[in-house]
């Protein structure tokens, strides 16, 4: 049968634009659809622009800093929201743009409307009422924020995806969540300058990361002015006389001016037709796939959030890149999920590789983990009480280091870098041979001798 294309890829985030774009320099006939604007979540409405705005409300802590280095400032800081809203907007408007232009110089068809599978090989575009053919198909299609729909007055409060728009930053707010979405910005607004109170079911946030990565991030609340409330829900949101009223389980009411829902995402499947075509999700709506990104339709791929694997911008591009290698290249290629990077960009950040020494033992090793904590060189002068922790988590036997976890400004960086050995399976002798560079902060990950119990 002839198709109209070789691959269609709906959605055109980081993984379609990734997997379109190879496929049409392998000689493909290709299309890619996209509703919104090019980018995905990570470019239009999450990583990028969360990222600018952790910047901006660092700022604040660093003219404090200053102080201690001789730097006086004739009046007070002032921030103003709408710049940095405009500002970062205007990026996100460029980045979406060269987003746009990969896909067409490569001779993808960007098609702009909506789309909805109709069958295996058959997509309906909406905003062209016309019906396309395609060899394969692949679903790239993202997650989306949620909402707690059984709490009444749910309606009252915004996700992620609204924050940056807001017409003005709010004097208040109470942010419900304890994972990468709901400290981030928790930090993010009280660096802003707004009172924040952080609302979690649990007990600890960032369930999943190094215990005491997560008691670091809590410790730093109250410094950083969020107050912190645990092991309670919403109960009900109401609006009265200009200001939203949130009603805890623990019987506490807090009133704010806004509202943030940051419980989680879901994958965007709604109205996508995938059941139409015959495609297997999960309960949450995540469509189900192989070790080749493969759905039960032989014909039908999806990579990305939309599958809920391992929800990250960099692992939906390898996922994409291993699908194109093994569907038009007859390079067969699989995602590797061992050792990915991960990173809350709190203030000061946390940051892991690998397993923690709890997983390393329910994994059945035998570990050594070799741990510090201290006071940056940095932060004495400005007699800033933040503090760094690195952690090794090492196997008894082979010396292996299976993880790296740290806490502390430039987390991220460092564990990008300690990645690369944690995956190339170094030993703890390789970490200690290798020479200090002096002063840094990462150059203890290279003389750490303390070993704790764990």
């Amino acid at each position: 049968m002839a198709y109209d294309y070789d691959l269609f890829v709906i959605g055109a985030g980081s993984g379609g634009v990734r997997a379109a774009r190879l496929t049409a320099q392998a000689g493909f006939k290709v299309a890619c659809a996209e509703e919104s604007m090019p980018g995905g979540t990570c470019v239009v409405r999450g990583c990028v622009p969360k990222k600018f705005f952790v910047f901006a409300s660092e700022y604040g802590h660093m003219m404090e800093d200053a102080k201690g280095y001789g730097w006086s400032f004739p009046e007070a800081p002032k921030h103003d929201w709408p710049t940095l809203r405009d500002n970062v907007q205007a990026e996100v408007q460029r980045l979406s743009g060269i987003y746009s232009n990969i896909l067409e110089k490569n001779g993808v068809d960007h098609i702009k409307s909506r789309v909805v599978l109709v069958d295996p090989h058959t997509v309906h575009i909406v905003d062209e009422d016309r019906q396309v053919t395609a060899d394969k198909i692949l679903i790239a299609v993202g997650g989306r924020p949620i909402i707690d729909e059984s709490i009444p007055g749910a309606e009252l409060g915004i996700v992620s995806d609204d924050a940056f728009l807001l017409p003005e930053l709010p004097k208040r707010a109470v942010v419900a969540g304890g994972g990468y979405i709901a400290v981030e910005f928790a930090y993010i607004m009280a660096g802003l300058g707004v009172d924040v109170t952080l609302v979690y079911r649990g007990e600890r946030v960032l369930r999943g990361f190094d215990p005491d990565l997560a008691a670091y991030v809590e410790s730093n609340f109250e410094r950083a002015g969020i107050r912190y409330i645990n092991n309670t829900v919403f109960t009900k949101i109401e609006e009265q006389g200009g200001a939203k009223h949130v009603h805890l389980m623990n019987g506490e009411t807090l009133e704010t001016d806004l509202v943030f829902w940051a419980i989680g995402r879901r994958p965007n499947t709604n109205g996508l037709g995938v059941d139409r075509a015959g495609i297997e999700t999960d309960r949450a709506g995540a469509i189900v796939v192989n070790d080749d990104s493969q759905t039960n339709q032989p014909s039908v791929f999806a990579v990305g959030d939309v599958t809920n694997r391992v929800n990250l911008t960099p692992v939906a591009i390898r996922e994409a890149a291993a699908f194109v290698e093994t569907q038009f290249k007859d390079n067969p290629r699989r995602m590797d999920y061992a050792d990915i990077p991960k990173a809350v960009f709190s203030q000061p950040p946390v940051a892991s590789v690998g397993m923690t020494s709890a997983e390393a033992k329910a994994a059945g090793y035998g570990v050594d983990v070799y741990m510090t904590n201290f006071r940056a060189m940095k932060n004495v002068l400005a007699d800033n009480p933040e503090r760094v922790i690195m952690k090794l988590v090492v196997c008894q036997k082979t010396d292996k280091v299976l993880g790296c976890h740290i806490a502390g400004t430039e987390a991220g960086e460092m564990v990008q870098v300690a990645a690369i050995a944690v995956k190339a399976g170094l030993t703890k002798a390789q970490f200690d041979a290798t020479c200090a560079l002096h002063p840094t902060v990462a150059e203890e990950l290279v003389t750490l001798t303390n070993v704790v119990e764990e």
